[in-house]
């Protein structure tokens, strides 16, 4: 596979995108990782992990405001790219084309080049701006998966509904795993 690019912003559900690079990292997957500073400061108000370790489970970090970025432009190949979480101030950007940032550039730049763009959009309950937001980033390509929970598997734990919702990023891109049981295993 191509590289993929994650982007974390600070939305709540920061465990979500940890995972989901733990996953990716275990996989030996090229990950290319943006944060903002609200995802910074959620990592350190929701879990255990230290920025640093974060950082860590990437091939390769990018500031926020670091428009020249290989993953601002078209010409870097990639696989695609996962906001998670997405914040509604990403997603509102994204959904009006509001390229201010890297996370919000390498996003139009999926867009644009018709990649693969999956936003996991963490915010309830949802305002009729959220949604006809949604529905903008939706006709322009992108793929949102919410959080929600399921429970026709038996999760015993949290930790069993995170690997839910990174399984379903996984089948997005094309990632074969094992994290929850199928409907009917």
């Amino acid at each position: 596979m191509k590289p993929l690019i994650i982007a974390m912003t600070g939305a709540t559900g920061a465990i979500y995108g940890i995972r989901l690079l733990q996953v990716l990292r275990e996989k030996s997957m090229e990950v290319h990782l943006v944060m903002s500073a609200w995802a910074e400061k959620t990592i350190s108000l929701e879990t255990n992990y230290a920025i640093e370790e974060v950082r860590k489970l990437a091939k390769k970090c990018y500031a926020v405001d670091d428009l020249s970025a290989p993953i601002s432009s078209g010409s870097f190949p990639t696989e695609g790219m996962v906001i998670i979480p997405c914040s509604m101030k990403t997603l509102a950007g994204i959904a009006h084309g509001i390229s201010e940032n890297l996370i919000l550039r390498a996003a139009d730049v999926m867009l644009k080049e018709r990649r693969k763009l999956i936003l996991v959009p963490r915010e309830s309950p949802l305002s009729l701006i959220h949604l006809r937001n949604m529905t903008l980033a939706a006709e322009a390509g992108a793929v949102l998966l919410p959080p929600m929970a399921a429970f026709y598997f038996k999760p015993q734990s949290i930790a069993d509904l995170i690997d839910h919702l990174v399984g379903k990023v996984l089948d997005l891109l094309g990632v074969e795993h094992h994290l929850f049981p199928r409907w009917g295993e």
